[in-house]
C-alpha cells in the first residue's frame, strides 16, 4: 500500500518539508503488512497537517495549519504533484479538511470555524465561507441585534462581557470554553456532521446550515467522528478517553444511545478512531499512555465492548489506520510510522511489524499507486 504523510514543519514545532510519500509492502499490493520504505516528501508545503483526495479527480488537499490555509496539490506522475491554484485562507489553526465532488469542509481549531471551500470542475479551490452555527436556532441577524442592545444598555464599562455577533453569521454560546471544531464527517443525505472539542458538540449540517446539536457530558471533548453499516456514528473523545455511540430516531434526530470508557490513563489525550474493515471493531489512539484501545461493536450497533488496551509501539500516536490484517500508526513525537499485526482471532493489535523514519507525522492517507 501507499500512503500520504501530513505532518508539522518548522513553523509548527516540527521536522517536516511538506507531505510525504510512504510504502507499506509493495505500492500495488492491498495489504501493509511489508516492510516500511523510507518517508520521502512528494510535494513541499508548511505544516500540512491534515490530507485528503478529492472523490474522483486525482487532486489532493491539505491544510496548511501554522498559515490558517488550504491548498489543493495535483497530481502529475507516479510520485509528483504540483500546486494547484493558490492557497485559501479559511481561519485559525485548519487541522482537518473533509473533500466532496464540489467542496472543501474545513475545521479550524484556532477559532472554531466550519468553513466551506467551493471547489471548480477540475478540484481547484475557489471562495471561502464560513458556515453560521446559530444557537438556539434563531436567526443570526436575530442574535445580533439581541447583543448589541445589550451592550448598548450595560454601556461600555461592561460590553465586553456580552458576546459579539456579526450581521450575517455568528455564534452566540453562553460559556467562557473557546470553540474547536476539529472534524467533519460526510453522512447520508447530504448531512455533514462536525465536531467541537471545546464545546462538547457534535454538530449536524445540511446545506450550510446547523440544524441540530448535540451536547456530549461536559469535559469529554469529542474529537474524531466513524460512521459504521449499522448507520450508528461514533466519537472518540479527547478530553475522557471514551466512544460514544449516536443515531438518529425516526424523526431524523440524533441521540446519544451508548459509549465505552476506553481504560485511559490521567493525562490521555483521545486521538484518532479507526474501524474494521468489517466494522466489528473499532481502535482509538490514546497518546500519553501511547495506547490503542480495541472496542468490540455488537448489537445493533449501539453497544461498545472494550476489549484490550495495547501498546502502539510508539511514541504521541497522533493518527493510525487498519488495512486489513494491519494497523499503521504515525508516531509523532517519535518521528516515525510504525505498523502493528491485528491478531485475526481477537482483532487486538500484538507486535510491531515494522518502523521507519518519518519526520514530525500527524496524517496518514492511503493513495493508490
Amino acid at each position: 500500500m501507499r500512503f500520504l504523510l501530513g505532518g508539522y514543519s518548522a513553523d509548527m514545532g516540527g521536522s517536516a518539508t511538506g507531505i510525504g510519500l510512504l510504502d507499506a509492502g509493495g505500492p500495488d499490493s492491498p495489504l501493509a503488512s511489508g516492510p516500511l520504505g523510507v518517508g520521502r516528501d512528494v510535494v513541499a508545503a508548511e505544516s500540512p497537517s491534515w490530507v485528503a483526495r478529492h472523490p474522483s479527480l486525482d487532486v489532493v488537499y491539505a491544510v496548511l495549519e501554522g498559515r490558517g490555509s488550504v491548498r489543493a496539490y495535483r497530481r502529475t506522475g507516479d510520485t509528483t504533484f504540483v500546486p494547484l491554484g493558490a492557497e485559501v485562507a479559511v481561519g485559525e489553526s485548519p487541522c482537518h479538511v473533509l473533500a466532496l465532488e464540489d467542496a472543501l469542509i474545513v475545521s479550524c481549531y484556532g477559532d472554531g470555524g466550519v468553513v466551506r471551500v467551493a471547489l471548480n470542475a477540475d478540484g481547484r479551490p475557489g471562495a471561502a465561507r464560513r458556515w453560521a452555527a446559530v444557537a438556539e436556532g434563531a436567526p443570526a441577524s436575530d442574535l445580533a441585534s439581541a447583543a448589541r442592545a445589550l451592550r448598548a444598555v450595560v454601556g461600555e464599562e461592561y460590553a465586553d462581557f456580552v458576546p459579539h455577533a456579526d450581521d450575517d453569521e455568528s455564534e452566540v454560546v453562553a460559556s467562557t470554553r473557546p470553540s474547536r471544531a476539529h472534524q467533519a464527517a460526510s453522512l447520508p443525505g447530504g448531512l455533514i456532521a462536525t465536531t467541537d472539542t471545546g464545546l462538547d458538540l457534535v454538530r449536524f449540517w445540511r446545506s450550510g446550515r446547523e440544524i441540530q446539536r448535540l451536547e456530549l457530558p461536559a469535559g469529554t471533548g469529542p474529537r474524531h467522528l466513524r460512521a459504521h453499516p449499522s448507520g450508528h456514528l461514533y466519537v472518540v473523545t479527547e478530553h475522557s478517553g471514551e466512544v460514544f455511540a449516536l443515531a438518529a430516531d425516526a424523526s431524523g434526530t440524533w441521540r446519544l444511545v451508548g459509549g465505552a470508557q476506553l481504560g485511559a490513563y490521567p493525562g490521555d489525550a483521545g486521538a484518532e478512531l479507526a474501524m474494521s474493515r468489517d466494522g466489528v471493531f473499532l481502535y482509538a489512539g490514546l497518546r500519553g499512555s501511547d495506547t490503542l484501545a480495541t472496542v468490540r461493536v455488537r448489537g445493533g450497533g449501539e453497544t461498545l465492548q472494550p476489549i484490550a488496551l495495547a501498546e502502539s509501539g510508539t511514541i504521541w500516536p497522533r493518527h493510525h489506520v487498519v488495512a486489513r490484517d494491519t494497523v499503521v500508526v504515525a508516531g509523532q513525537q517519535a518521528d516515525e510510522i510504525v505498523s502493528l499485526a491485528i491478531d485475526e482471532r481477537t482483532g487486538v493489535p500484538g507486535r510491531v511489524r515494522h518502523r521507519t523514519i518519518a519526520p514530525s507525522p500527524t496524517a496518514l492517507l492511503a493513495f493508490p499507486a
